[in-house]
């Protein structure tokens, strides 16, 4: 896996253009991948960073959002609209979402998942990702998500843009590409 500097993604700023809660998911599954957000402590500071509920998670329950977090990257890997639809039935039927608008702090009114009380940090999160990404794709209309297409990179990002498909996580990946597509032209 390759090492993963400090800086902010392309177009995933806290912003109250913020797509349904997807930065989130985003920001989840790159830190549980590239290994800070492995632990009890670095899944809790993703969430609160996000305005998410307090979580207190053990080694178990860590590693219980450990696999849901790889149940939304599986979807995050999908490029099929169908395909990705399905998946996301499959989380809505299995975890169904009550959602709630919420306001954190310095931001719009916004959708929510709340989780049940009581209810486990997995099965909220599921239940989260689901309503989020059903919410994307049926307001986009294809999968406006992906992975980072830069040689030595698998940042996961959020499709923003209107006019072509994002392929990089940031902006110095989009151009760490085109340089040496020039280098290589020029040789």
């Amino acid at each position: 896996m390759p090492a993963h500097r400090a800086e902010e993604p392309m177009d995933q700023q806290f912003t109250d253009d913020n797509p349904r809660g997807l930065y989130f998911l985003a920001d989840l599954i790159n830190a549980v991948q590239d290994g800070s957000g492995a632990t009890p402590a670095g899944l809790e500071a993703v969430v609160e960073a996000h305005g998410g509920p307090p979580l207190r998670l053990t080694g178990t329950t860590a590693e219980e959002v450990r696999e849901a977090v790889a149940v939304v990257a599986g979807i995050f890997d999908t490029k099929d609209e169908d395909s990705a639809a399905e998946a996301i039935n499959t989380l809505l039927d299995r975890y169904p979402a009550r959602p709630r608008l919420a306001r954190v702090p310095g931001r719009r009114w916004s959708l929510r998942t709340q989780a049940p009380h009581g209810a486990q940090p997995a099965p909220w999160l599921l239940s989260t990702a689901a309503l989020a990404l059903a919410l994307w794709l049926s307001e986009r209309g294809y999968c406006a998500w992906g992975r980072c297409a830069a040689p030595g990179c698998d940042r996961y990002f959020i499709d923003t843009g209107r006019r072509t498909p994002q392929r990089y996580c940031s902006t110095r990946c989009g151009t760490r590409v085109r340089v040496a597509a020039h280098r290589n032209r020029s040789q």
